[in-house]
């Protein structure tokens, strides 16, 4: 087991005891402001470009098709009443523990593609992306998150690649809390 994966495993364990009960309150509030189930589970690309299924709070209309929010033509109209609030607080992405917890994810790490995005698949698989676990938050994310574009994001997620370590795990974390705290780099 990597000095990752206990790190991991340390952070995630306490954090999914400690965050039960917010976990739960979450859930009965989407379940509470939208037809369908409080979790979406989506197809998303790991590492060596395995599927595995992700799970968030949904945050979205459950006929929303299932492409990228980016790509869709008017994004607002597919949320729910709630799910702008879960968005820009990142409370979509507490299910995630689950996913790390399995090895599926990582604390950080590039965030995982879907798996209908091609030409992020394909940009990561020519820069060696795709060999790393994917993660909750990452190098692009504390730089953009969804205002930047695909190829800038390889690019970040590619000198990630390069520059990974425990101490840029920490720094990262960091500013994605600081992030999170301004909901910075949220465009729906």
């Amino acid at each position: 087991m990597t000095l990752k994966r206990l790190f991991d495993l340390a952070i995630a364990l306490p954090a999914a005891l400690i965050l039960a009960l917010p976990i739960a309150l979450v859930a009965l509030a989407v379940r509470l402001t939208s037809p369908g189930p409080a979790l979406y589970w989506s197809d998303r690309v790991g590492r060596h470009s395995r599927i595995f299924r992700m799970p968030k709070f949904r945050s979205m209309r459950i006929d929303t098709p299932a492409v990228a929010t980016h790509l869709l033509e008017n994004p607002a109209q597919w949320l729910t009443p709630i799910g702008p609030f879960l968005r820009k607080s990142s409370l979509d992405e507490l299910p995630q523990l689950w996913s790390i917890l399995r090895g599926d994810m990582s604390f950080v790490g590039p965030r995982p593609a879907l798996f209908n995005q091609d030409d992020l698949i394909a940009l990561r698989t020519e820069a060696g992306v795709h060999e790393l676990v994917p993660g909750l938050t990452g190098w692009a994310q504390v730089n953009g998150r969804d205002e930047i574009p695909i190829p800038q994001k390889v690019a970040l997620d590619a000198e990630y690649l390069r520059r990974q370590s425990l101490a840029f795990d920490l720094r990262i974390l960091w500013l994605t809390a600081v992030k999170v705290l301004r909901s910075d780099g949220v465009s729906h």
